[in-house]
């Protein structure tokens, strides 16, 4: 008995450094998790971070640990002397700086109070921090409680097993609200072929992926609401063969904020499109009209060239058909401004539609993908391919940085807003529109070529998003 009780002591007094060698494919699979979720140079604040070998993994351009093993703290600081680390938060209670990312691992398993920590963490938090939340899945605790008798982990004391909605909850009553969540790791261990199947592929679908070892929330604090005047906007309309909606663009786009700018981008009309903006532009003076030209095919490269003119703070597709009404982008630009969300994502399968606005193999196909985007990014979308997209431009200039990473492909641009708002964890929120007749012109939507470009992205972007977490 003495022997055991030897045995146990020395357990929890090996240092971290220890577990990570015994366990490296798990603390590797760690380190990837939280690299796709973190850019490099962000500021971090980790609880729980042990010996900093997660915070230098991530290379910030300011980082804090947290953790009350005094061992661990002491090894983390004599090893990575660039970070800072401490035994408790009351110990930077004092310091003024706020972090892009906060990370707590595990954390909620073995605080107290989980509503109390979470509290605390508002003073570390400006109105773009993310909190990455970590923890085991309640369906491993016979599993991890065995594995630690038996020696082949760490000794920790997991006071709580909660589920993932009530860690929702827990975060709601904190001021806290969800973006995103989702599972991972199947095979905490390393079986050549066996653990790359099941924790790159198995562990991302339906049903299976509830039995992961974790599960993860990212969510970001409630935002108070601005007034709607502190902002600027640009309404960046693609037109190709809209000659004869172009007038009424400009009569029906409502002026919101501090001022607003329209600025169309002609793609190569052969019914005089480009003409007509001119002479709608001098015919209203008033109206702060600007016009482009494109120089690539599609739309998505029209709504970038748009983009890169635009001047406003928030950011305004419409398309020329007018398809989804002008006088209803007031509300995209409110829920933006008020910080309800940080891309607003038209909806047109909520409300009744009329009778020739839609075929029903495009509303099959779009059905289709709003399942499947739901499932890459693990945010619920309804409409993937509505036109009508509003975001702030500081954030689609993060999005453009990244654009590398799913390639510059997208004939529409929805997926590349999309999937690039996902990646930087931005609140995805839809928006219901009224979806009407087009009265000028034919689509310039080619469906059959274009559904291919779609699941071809689709494609990249499960190898990008579930493949690499």
């Amino acid at each position: 008995m003495e022997k055991v009780r030897r045995s146990k002591t020395e357990q929890k007094t090996k240092p971290f450094d220890y577990w990570i060698k015994k366990n490296k494919y798990y603390h590797q699979q760690i380190i990837k998790f939280f690299q796709f979720i973190v850019p490099k140079n962000s500021k971090i604040l980790q609880i729980n971070c042990k010996n900093g070998y997660i915070i230098n993994s991530l290379k910030p351009s300011f980082g804090i640990g947290i953790d009350e093993d005094a061992q661990e703290i002491a090894t983390a600081s004599a090893r990575y002397p660039h970070h800072k680390f401490y035994s408790n938060l009351s110990e930077i209670s004092n310091i003024e700086e706020t972090f892009d990312y906060i990370i707590i691992n595990s954390v909620t398993a073995e605080v107290y109070d989980i509503q109390e920590t979470l509290a605390q963490l508002h003073k570390f938090c400006h109105k773009r921090t993310r909190i990455i939340v970590d923890t085991y899945s309640y369906l491993w605790e016979p599993a991890l409680w065995g594995s630690q008798k038996i020696g082949l982990k760490r000794p920790t004391k997991l006071k709580n097993w909660i589920s993932r909605n009530d860690l929702t909850n827990f975060l709601h009553l904190s001021d806290f609200e969800k973006i995103t969540q989702g599972h991972r790791m199947l095979l905490p261990i390393y079986i050549p072929v066996i653990s790359a199947l099941l924790n790159s592929f198995f562990a991302t679908l339906p049903l299976i992926r509830r039995l992961c070892l974790h599960e993860w929330i990212i969510a970001r604090p409630i935002q108070k609401p601005k007034e709607k005047g502190e902002y600027s906007a640009s309404v960046i309309i693609p037109c190709k063969n809209e000659k004869g909606n172009i007038e009424d663009a400009v009569l029906r786009c409502p002026t919101m904020g501090k001022y607003t700018e329209i600025i169309f981008v002609e793609g190569g009309s052969s019914d005089s499109t480009l003409d007509e903006i001119k002479r709608v532009k001098d015919k209203y003076p008033k109206k702060n009209i600007s016009y482009y030209i494109q120089n690539g095919k599609g739309k998505g490269n029209a709504v970038r060239k748009g983009f890169k003119n635009a001047k406003g703070d928030i950011l305004i597709i419409l398309d020329c058909d007018l398809t989804t009404p002008p006088e209803e982008i007031p509300k995209f630009f409110e829920a933006l401004a008020s910080g309800k969300g940080e891309l607003i994502n038209g909806s047109r399968l909520i409300y009744g539609m009329e009778s020739n606005a839609m075929r029903f193999l495009a509303m099959l196909a779009n059905f289709g993908f709003s399942v499947l985007l739901t499932w890459l990014i693990d945010q619920k979308i309804k409409d993937t391919l509505c036109g009508t997209k509003v975001l702030f431009k500081s954030d689609y200039l993060k999005i453009e940085k990244n654009r590398y990473i799913f390639g510059n492909f997208d004939p529409f641009g929805d997926f590349d807003l999309l999937f690039g708002a996902a990646k930087l964890n931005l609140k995805i929120v839809d928006m219901p529109v009224h979806y009407k007749n087009r009265q000028y012109g034919t689509t310039q939507i080619s469906r059959f070529k274009h559904v291919w470009f779609l699941l071809f992205m689709s494609l990249i972007s499960f190898k990008k998003f579930k493949l690499k977490r």
